[in-house]
């Protein structure tokens, strides 16, 4: 399979992605850009989004772009600094903006913006398996 093709792919088996809404915007080998709105029933007791949102969106634009290199890749590592507070009604974007791979280890940089502005920044590190997406 073309890695172009893993993500929408990956999006099709991923209920929890879907009921997030989360809608892939742009993919290249390397490089992928998501977006989604928050919902209300995403927001925590102080009327913000949960951080658990944010972070399921910058980790899913790992995962697809982890795995764009065609062959399975799984999360070893993560985690996410919040930057700004989120509304209900907004729109946010995660893209993967650093792909390095050293071996079978990879390590990734996804930024989580609100329009231009940064709202949050995701680092994580993958383990790529010998086996190939079909």
């Amino acid at each position: 399979m073309k890695g172009k093709d893993i993500p929408h792919k990956m999006l099709s088996l991923d209920p929890y992605s879907s009921w997030l809404g989360i809608e892939i915007i742009s993919v290249e080998v390397g490089r992928v850009k998501l977006g989604m709105t928050i919902r209300p029933e995403m927001l925590n007791s102080m009327g913000k989004a949960h951080g658990g949102i944010t972070y399921a969106l910058a980790d899913t634009a790992f995962g697809f772009t982890s795995n764009t290199h065609g062959k399975y890749a799984v999360s070893i590592e993560t985690s996410i600094n919040h930057i700004e507070a989120l509304e209900k009604g907004d729109y946010i974007t995660a893209e993967c903006t650093l792909d390095k791979t050293k071996t079978k280890v990879g390590f990734n940089i996804v930024e989580v913006k609100r329009g231009e502005e940064l709202v949050a920044l995701f680092k994580g590190v993958v383990y790529r398996t010998s086996e190939e997406w079909e």
